[in-house]
């Protein structure tokens, strides 16, 4: 998979979690009576899943959520979704490992979702912002494996590079926006600050 298109699916992975955990818990309307209702009126109780098994989906999201949030916290370098994150996995995991309480459930799930809305409010500031880019990146060519350091523009793509060493013509691989992305130390700028791609 590349760079740019790992980068933009781990960069859902905590918002993906926290709905999908929440989904789960609509979905287990006989132990969180508070979204029984909610369920019931949405039709969420018509599917028929199994107890033990939602209640297991669920608790899949709060990992996945929290990864995302791990994946977040070392790319902008803001701890707090990630602290907050961390807390309501581990109240959800010991309410249903250890004393089981649909209040601590609602907890863990509301802090699940605070994180990915608080991680979401510091990702949309960084792009803003252009904070933290590092602007060099070092290119391998996969022909010969000259490695040069080159400056990466903020406000365009570079769709070819030509190795110095052996002539050779890089384009970006399938699914990479440029250069940078397929065969750079690190990606473009647009792709370091959670945009798509080049514009």
């Amino acid at each position: 998979m590349s760079i740019s298109r790992l980068t933009r699916t781990v960069a859902l992975l905590d918002g993906i979690g926290s709905v999908g955990a929440l989904v789960m818990a609509f979905a287990a309307p006989c132990c969180l009576p508070l979204f029984a209702m909610i369920a019931g009126a949405v039709g969420i109780t018509a599917l028929g899943l199994n107890e033990k098994l939602v209640l297991f989906v669920l608790q899949a999201f709060a990992v996945i959520a929290v990864i995302g949030l791990t994946f977040a916290a070392s790319r902008l370098r803001q701890f707090g979704p990630l602290i907050l994150g961390g807390l309501a996995a581990f109240v959800l995991f010991f309410s249903f490992h250890a004393r089981f309480s649909a209040l601590l459930v609602y907890l863990g799930l509301g802090g699940l979702c605070i994180a990915s809305v608080w991680n979401y409010l510091l990702s949309r500031k960084r792009r803003s912002d252009g904070a933290g880019v590092i602007l060099q990146s070092v290119i391998t060519c996969p022909k010969c494996g000259h490695r040069a350091e080159e400056t990466m523009p903020t406000n365009a793509c570079l769709f070819f590079y030509e190795c110095s060493e052996c002539g050779a013509t890089l384009k970006p691989k399938s699914g990479d926006c440029c250069v940078f992305c397929s065969y750079g130390s690190v990606p473009c700028p647009p792709i370091q600050m959670g945009a798509a791609c080049c514009v």
